[in-house]
């Protein structure tokens, strides 16, 4: 399932959740989507911070260091 579906699975079902609710297997589908979806974000928020660099004012670069 790329992201894409799984976005558009996530908006139904929030959906489905203000007009009618879920049933118990629903939400269990949801909360697995949901956390399909925050590892991607963060995956690449870790992904886009490793090649990110801090120019300093003579001009020479740095890598970010892990904390």
């Amino acid at each position: 399932m790329n992201m894409q579906e799984v976005i558009a699975r996530i908006n139904a079902l929030a959906k489905k959740a203000k007009e009618t609710g879920l049933s118990p297997e629903e939400v269990q589908e949801r909360d697995k989507l949901r956390r399909i979806y925050i590892d991607s974000v963060k995956a690449n928020l870790v992904g886009q911070l490793e090649n990110t660099y801090i120019v300093g004012p003579d001009g020479k670069k740095k890598k970010l260091e892990h904390k």
